[in-house]
């Protein structure tokens, strides 16, 4: 996981720090680690096909600059790493795997690269081994899935001299290595999509391949032929049965942005609804990760398959921030707030205090936190307990109508208590945690977020949530960190599907935005800065400081859109 270093953030670059399983030289590179971020998920960069073009190995170049050059050359992956090849003898250029994972280390300059052969017996040497010792801060495995982690990594080579006299690498693990600088720009994060176990809404899952112009072949393949992540898998389905198939290495996307999806033979026994879960899955997949498809099409040896499209539940249409004041709780629309029928008159009947609110996605009801630290329901004309034990950390509504809740000094105690305000145990949460600052469940309701500590440490951390057939929520699944935070946390929300935005405080406010699986960056906040609301994107994010101004983000900088806010509410889901 990334240790979240604000400062040297806030100079521009997003540090990860991580402690890594390594697997020796004959068997691969090392995969865990955490990495710099660079574009949004999801975007695609304008120069797409111009990625940085690494040089071929240099005649007369001796053990270690061949093995420099051999890792330098990860950098352009065009024809399955090709330059990189070249520094292989032939018969480790057909064996050598690049794309059994990578390993991103902290900087190339950095790296520690020792030979068996010194410089003034190098004429008289026919055989080299080269040590290679990284500061690896983050890998990302064969299916693409990113994990971070932290410590040294040490690679071996072995080099033979050619019948030409010039040196080639005859053993090195499978692989590729990276610095984190420049990750970014030969990687990007996709979000393949599964369903939830209800088959009603749609779950992203973060995968990292290299940039290329056949990126629908890739995600494609990774979806048909995969599996969720495993840290997801308890909360998430694929449509597609394992004995389905991409029937050819190419989905062509015709004139018409028609996606030309090739599947072997099973698919023909295929029921409707499933062959319509599989052509949604898979058109959204195409979508969210910038791939311009105005739908799928289906066929088994040239011949269309008839596969309709399934309903799947959408996000609800974004409003203003909502904001309580001495006068009025609502949406903020301009300088007016706009109430919120069967919410806002229960909130503003209460005489205590509130310290939080988090209001339904639908407006129906919202989960309210008062001063003295008690949860209520607030919906309908109805005032409802729902949890009254000491030290509760802020409220989180899940899209199934239950209200979560945990005392921050015993997070394994998390309990949902539905409409009916009926506590229900949690099991397996947080269980390597001491305390639990922050809780936000995602607007799927397949995934949970938290800020927990771990003896002095603060991290950022996801967990897939395991529901029964009625939607109760009854475990966690394995918990994944994510990033490393510095100094107190004053807010935690969801930036649409598959990004967090965490407001901490170490000498000034700073905002890290995490993609889940995946990376981080960090940008100054305003001063004062006491609380923070999600959205659907970044631009939608807003922030509440100490002398009750609202302020979002107005370009590169933050304006003011309200003042005398004593309360910035979140939303379900965000």
């Amino acid at each position: 996981m990334s240790a979240f270093r604000m400062r040297r953030l806030l100079r521009g670059i997003a540090l990860a720090a991580a402690s890594l399983v390594l697997l020796t030289a004959c068997t691969g590179l090392p995969t865990s680690g955490d990495v710099n971020v660079g574009l949004e998920l999801g975007e695609s960069p304008d120069d797409a096909d111009f990625l940085p073009l690494a040089s071929g190995p240099a005649p007369g170049a001796g053990p270690r600059e061949i093995v420099e050059g051999f890792m330098e050359a990860a950098i352009t992956p065009a024809e399955n790493w090709e330059i990189a090849r070249r520094f292989l003898t032939p018969d480790m250029q057909r064996s050598w795997r690049p794309s059994t994972g990578v390993a991103v280390d902290a900087s190339a300059a950095d790296r520690a690269v020792s030979s068996s052969v010194l410089d003034e017996n190098i004429e008289d040497a026919d055989a080299a081994d080269v040590q290679v010792q990284l500061d690896q801060v983050a890998s990302v495995d064969s299916s693409g899935e990113y994990s971070s982690a932290a410590g040294p990594a040490n690679l071996a080579f072995a080099l033979e001299r050619t019948e030409a006299g010039e040196w080639r690498i005859s053993q090195a693990p499978d692989g590729i290595v990276i610095d984190e600088e420049r990750f970014s720009t030969v990687f990007e994060g996709y979000p393949l999509q599964y369903f939830d176990r209800t088959w009603s809404r749609l779950v992203p899952d973060v995968r990292w391949f290299p940039r290329r112009t056949s990126i629908a072949t890739t995600v494609v393949q990774a979806l048909i032929s995969g599996s969720p992540s495993s840290w997801l898998e308890p909360a998430v389905q694929t449509a597609f049965p394992a004995d389905v198939q991409l029937a050819q290495d190419a989905v062509p996307i015709t004139a018409n942005q028609v996606a030309e999806v090739a599947l072997t033979r099973p698919s023909v026994a295929l029921d409707a609804q499933t062959l319509a879960r599989m052509r949604t899955q898979l058109q959204e997949t195409l979508r969210a990760a910038g791939v311009n498809v105005s739908q799928v099409r289906f066929t088994v040896d040239g011949r269309t398959l008839d596969a309709g499209v399934v309903s799947v539940v959408s996000p609800p249409q974004e409003a203003g921030p909502l904001v309580l004041t001495d006068s009025a709780f609502g949406v903020l629309v301009g300088d007016e707030i706009s109430p919120i029928d069967g919410v806002s008159d229960g909130i503003m009947a209460l005489t205590q205090p509130i310290s939080a609110i988090d209001a339904a996605a639908d407006a129906g009801m919202a989960a309210v936190q008062l001063a003295d630290g008690h949860v209520y329901r607030v919906g309908d004309g109805r005032l409802d307990e729902l949890d009254a034990r000491g030290g509760l950390i802020a409220p989180s509504l899940d899209p199934y109508g239950y209200t979560w809740t945990v005392p921050s000094a015993s997070p394994t105690d998390v309990i949902a208590a539905g409409s009916d305000a009926v506590p229900h145990d949690v099991a397996n949460a947080w269980p390597d945690a001491s305390a639990v600052l922050q809780m936000r469940v995602s607007a799927d309701g397949a995934r949970i977020a938290a800020v927990i500590e771990v003896g002095s440490q603060r991290w950022v951390v996801v967990a897939a949530i395991v529901r029964d057939e009625n939607g109760l929520p009854t475990e966690l699944g394995p918990m994944k960190q994510q990033t490393r935070i510095d100094g107190d946390v004053q807010g935690l929300v969801w930036i649409g599907d598959y990004r967090l935005a965490v407001l901490a405080d170490s000498s000034s406010p700073d905002l890290l935005t995490q993609v889940v699986g995946g990376t981080a960056t960090a940008e100054a906040a305003p001063a004062g800065a006491t609380s923070l609301s999600g959205a659907r994107t970044a631009s939608g994010v807003r922030v509440l400081s100490a002398d009750g101004s609202l302020l979002a983000h107005g370009g590169s900088a933050w304006r003011e859109v309200a003042t005398d806010v004593r309360v910035l509410a979140t939303r379900s889901g965000q």
